[in-house]
């Protein structure tokens, strides 16, 4: 890759040009809106990464208390139990459920760390300017925005189990306080996700970390 590819992403830039992030057409950078959508446009948003990192660490506090508190209250003839979301998966497991105990481990644990580890990696990158490969991480952003909307699965599971499970004082199913912080953690992931301009990755671009 020449010195010229390298300085690509700044072209627009340097030639007054700024690309709108709603609907992707090239304006002047003198316009204050998109002459498309009429989006208001900004050359880099410096901010985004302060902002990403906040969203962030408030769903990594979230996650944990999600891990830690009941998910699920279950009232079964008058005696009341309350399941965690690996104590869940455990049950399924028992119970011989195999399968949706995999899809419920995958959407509820897997899903939401992988989501955070993920999006810290890429925010470190973008903050120290690590020796990794930017199209790499590209890749990675986008499979994580993609994966993001399955964790809701779990949720989804339980609205089903509550809707179904109604039975009065014999058997009753609710939501517990865990089910409202793992709601949030998946908005907080996916916001943390939306708001991060990009394209300050690819300002720090260099040759050696994008040769594969």
């Amino acid at each position: 890759m020449t010195k010229q590819h390298v300085d690509s992403n700044k072209v627009g830039m340097s030639h007054g040009y700024c690309l709108c992030k709603v609907c992707r057409r090239l304006n002047s950078h003198q316009n204050e809106f998109c002459t498309r959508c009429n989006s208001k446009l900004a050359t880099r948003n410096y901010q985004s990464v302060q902002q990403s990192w906040a969203l962030l660490i408030t769903a990594v506090v979230l996650l944990i208390l999600a891990n830690i508190y009941p998910i699920t209250l279950i009232t079964n003839q008058g005696v009341v139990t309350n399941d965690t979301i690996f104590s869940g998966t455990v049950h399924l497991v028992k119970t011989g459920m195999i399968p949706i105990a995999i899809i419920v481990f995958t959407a509820s644990v897997l899903v939401p760390w992988l989501k955070i580890i993920g999006l810290a990696i890429y925010l470190t990158a973008i903050s120290f300017n690590l020796p990794v490969s930017k199209k790499r991480l590209m890749v990675g952003f986008h499979i994580i925005e993609w994966i993001g909307r399955w964790s809701m699965l779990d949720l989804f599971v339980i609205s089903i189990t509550v809707a179904l499970v109604n039975m009065g004082q014999l058997l009753d199913a609710k939501p517990a306080p865990a089910a409202t912080a793992f709601a949030l953690v998946i908005l907080l992931t996916q916001l943390a996700a939306k708001v991060l301009d990009t394209r300050l990755l690819w300002d720090r671009l260099e040759t050696k970390n994008d040769t594969k």
